[in-house]
């Protein structure tokens, strides 16, 4: 992964699981997923977005209860009051996905129903979200085995990815794949 060079008056913001920012041309936005799923919003005129970094697709949330970046539904909704905050709208956003890699060779192989597994999960709850918000989804790199880094800059759009796949053989190290 080959990854431009931040100029020095950009900020550099590292998300956790669950958290989530939305900036301006001076942001660089990382994380590392696993099955967890981050979506990047960019408008490409005036060069704002932002990115969140969710850990499962939904929960229920009692009257009163504030929202709550862990969970995909809320992540998104954050993330469109600060697209309204902005004064613009869902449609003039540009979507990218990321994540939702099974960590372990045996959920990646098992013939247990995929649907209920928390990956597929939150990659079907990703897709979902961004379409119901009307979102323009510009790429997507979902699914799949191992770990990704993430890393999207405001200033360009550009995001950048590492995938790293697991293993075939438990006792081999992991090897990276090139999109």
């Amino acid at each position: 992964m080959t990854v431009l060079k931040k100029p020095a008056h950009v900020i550099e913001i590292f998300l956790q699981p669950g958290e989530l920012w939305f900036g301006d041309a001076n942001t660089r936005i990382r994380t590392l997923l696993g099955s967890c799923v981050a979506i990047t919003l960019w408008h490409p005129r005036r060069r704002i977005g932002g990115m969140c970094h969710y850990m499962l697709p939904d929960r229920i949330r009692g009257t009163g209860v504030a929202l709550d970046g862990r969970y995909g539904d809320e992540a998104l909704d954050l993330l469109t009051n600060e697209i309204k905050a902005a004064h613009g709208y869902p449609h003039e956003y540009e979507a990218k996905l990321f994540g939702g890699g099974h960590m372990f060779m045996h959920a990646v192989d098992t013939s247990k129903n995929r649907r209920d597994q928390v990956p597929d999960r939150n990659v079907a709850a990703g897709r979902a979200l961004v379409q119901r918000h009307g979102f323009m989804v510009k790429a997507e790199q979902m699914g799949g085995g191992g770990h990704r880094q993430v890393i999207f800059d405001i200033w360009s759009g550009h995001v950048w990815v590492k995938h790293t796949q697991l293993p075939r053989d438990p006792h081999r190290p992991a090897e990276e794949c090139t999109p």
